[in-house]
Order: C-alpha cells, then sequence, then structure tokens
C-alpha cells in the first residue's frame, strides 16, 4: 500500500514538472519584458501578462514578446471597433471618434508591424510602438475636456492603452538587448 501512494506522489510530480517549469521559466521571460516596461508600470505589467496564457506559457524572451505585442494589438483593433460605433451612433461626436477610431488603427498597424520586425530589428520594432505615443496625444487632445460618458471611457481605454504601449517597448527592448 505504502509503495502505491508513493507511484503515485512520484508519477504526480512527474506530470506537474513539466507545467511547473514552464510556469517558472515564463515568469522569467515576462520578468525581462516588464523591467524594462516605464517604472510606473511594471505592476500591471506583471498582472497582465501573468494573466495572458500566450505570455504565461511562453518559452523565450522571443515568444513573450510577440504574445506582448499581440494583446497590445488586440486591444488596439477593440478600441477602434468601439470608436467607430460611437461614429456611427452619435452625430454629434461623429467627426471626433472617427478621428480617434483612425488613430487606434494606427496603433494596430504600428503594432502589427512592430510584430514583423520584432526578429529581425527589434530596434525598428521598438521605433514603431514608441510612435504609438503620437495617436494616443491625438485621442487625449480630442476628448481630454469632454466630460460626456462615451468621452470618458475612451479616455480610460486611451490610458491603458498606454499602459499596454509601456509593456510593448519593454518587449521589443527585451529582445534586442
Amino acid at each position: 500500500m505504502a509503495s502505491s501512494s508513493c507511484c503515485i506522489g512520484l508519477l504526480s510530480l512527474v506530470v506537474l514538472l513539466p507545467f511547473l517549469l514552464v510556469s517558472a521559466s515564463a515568469t522569467k521571460y515576462i520578468d525581462a519584458i516588464c523591467q524594462r516596461t516605464s517604472t510606473t508600470h511594471k505592476a500591471f505589467c506583471v498582472k497582465t501578462l501573468n494573466a495572458y496564457p500566450s505570455a504565461a506559457s511562453a518559452t523565450s524572451t522571443f515568444q513573450a514578446a510577440g504574445a506582448t505585442l499581440n494583446l497590445a494589438i488586440s486591444y488596439a483593433h477593440r478600441y477602434a471597433v468601439f470608436a467607430g460605433k460611437v461614429a456611427k451612433e452619435n452625430p454629434k461626436l461623429k467627426k471626433d471618434f472617427a478621428t480617434i477610431q483612425d488613430a487606434f488603427m494606427t496603433i494596430s498597424m504600428s503594432l502589427k508591424s512592430a510584430k514583423l520586425e520584432l526578429k529581425d530589428s527589434p530596434d525598428t520594432a521598438n521605433y514603431d510602438v514608441m510612435v504609438c505615443t503620437d495617436s494616443t496625444m491625438i485621442v487625449k487632445n480630442l476628448i481630454g475636456k469632454n466630460t460626456d460618458k462615451v468621452s470618458k471611457t475612451v479616455m480610460l481605454m486611451t490610458l491603458k492603452m498606454e499602459k499596454l504601449l509601456a509593456m510593448a517597448v519593454g518587449a521589443t527592448v527585451a529582445v534586442g538587448g
């Protein structure tokens, strides 16, 4: 009886060990990215990437960086879709939200470009991420003083996008050394 419980314990350890090792490795890659993220966004970076399955299961810094860029791309795309819907639904804000939609689409395209360049030219990828802050400034300047609910929502989305961009910068720097 004792030997069967020992075998079950050993078998459990053999089955779980690879998952524990991958998790520990992924944490190392996430830390490499988050240590290169701006000081004000490090905790957000660690929490976000540990909760994102593609980053949490990464087996290299490059994979974790790619996952980080994918996450930022998905948010930029969602935000562009949201702004597009608002532009169609609210004639009063149509022009502003069409501009905001374009800004988020520009961010999405720049991040996609960065992801494609990440392996061969991390410096160029870093530049592509850095120029995204121009688009967030456009959004902030356009609606920053508005007090309506939708504008406040877009401002919160923009602030989150800035955190995601800081993570993307950390990702390109972690790959580029």
